[in-house]
């Protein structure tokens, strides 16, 4: 009777009994997207460059992230599970806000990643760092400079910060728009999610290679999308589609970016296998040099010798 009290619309009683399948996939699948961004966080690491990643893409998946985030934390069944853990057992009440954990592990995680962008960003040549990175090339008109990464830092900090403080306006002052503002944070998350693979794509085109974006991430990601929106399908039902329909979409983009990213891979390694050379030669201070295409930054081998700087034998390699 104090249940029925409590839950006078009988949501609860419903959450009370999880199914164990569901449960048990929605774990697996919290698992799954802590893994699948462990490559592209340490890709980022073990580089020490974020090259080859769009400002663009970064700034829209941070911002779609959050949308999606305060999307599923304000509908009203995500509520009703929170709700219901004051009256549910602890498993019970697990198994109603894994859909919520879900999103939430995936935004950390992409904000993470999106930290890690700043941090190794390519540096000018005035600028100090502590570890070697691949300089950036002012001389190339493609290349963002350092101030496209703050931007990215700042426009996504802001954009947290005024999400957060409205949907608390809304939910302490105006709750029957409460709905209204969660379908329309589902809708900018849609649109910035299938937005922010295009600058990505278009990027990865020009490079014609990777860089520093993981392909392991996206052969995790790209069919994990589809499974990932099922378990919300089944969670929380039609009424949900401004969450699930997210993954559909950033699922579908994703594949594209795996497969040009795999073709250009596989051309490289070919190229390298025809010409029989090997993978470009990381200078002294940290910055890849191509034989193709020597800058004034290339470092010279002998530099500080004057007349003594040694000569490129017949092979097109320098004299030792």
């Amino acid at each position: 009777m104090d249940m029925l009290a409590s839950d006078p619309n009988g949501n609860c009683a419903y959450l009370a009994s999880p199914s164990v399948p569901n449960f048990s996939l929605s774990i697996l699948i919290v698992l799954g997207i802590l893994v699948s961004y462990m490559p592209q966080i340490a890709r980022i690491i073990s580089r020490k460059s974020s090259e080859g990643l769009d400002p663009y893409f970064i700034l829209l998946g941070t911002v779609s992230g959050t949308s999606a985030f305060l999307n599923i934390c304000l509908l009203s069944t995500s509520r009703e599970a929170v709700f219901c853990c004051k009256i549910n057992s602890k498993f019970s009440c697990i198994a109603g806000i894994l859909g919520i954990a879900q999103v939430g592990i995936q935004w950390f995680c992409f904000s993470f990643i999106a930290l890690l962008f700043v941090i190794f960003f390519p540096r000018s040549a005035n600028t100090t760092t502590t570890s070697p990175t691949i300089l950036y090339d002012p001389s190339h008109p493609q290349t963002p400079d350092f101030r496209s990464a703050l931007l990215v830092s700042c426009a996504s900090c802001f954009h947290f910060l005024l999400t957060i403080l409205l949907s608390a306006a809304i939910f302490f002052f105006h709750r029957t728009l409460l709905q209204p503002w969660a379908i329309f944070l589902g809708l900018c998350a849609a649109v910035l999610a299938m937005l922010q693979y295009l600058p990505q794509i278009r990027t990865t085109w020009r490079l014609r290679d990777v860089k520093s974006l993981s392909i392991p991430m996206m052969c995790i990601q790209t069919p994990g999308s589809a499974v990932f929106a099922g378990s919300l399908i089944a969670r929380l039902g039609a009424e949900g589609w401004s969450s699930w329909g997210v993954y559909l979409v950033t699922g579908c983009l994703q594949g594209v970016l795996l497969g040009m990213g795999i073709y250009f891979t596989i051309q490289q390694k070919k190229a390298k296998t025809a010409n029989g050379t090997t993978t470009p030669v990381r200078a002294e201070a940290g910055m890849d040099v191509d034989e193709d295409r020597i800058t004034e930054r290339t470092p010279l081998v002998g530099q500080n010798s004057g007349q003594n700087t040694p000569k490129a034998n017949g092979n097109g390699l320098r004299a030792m």
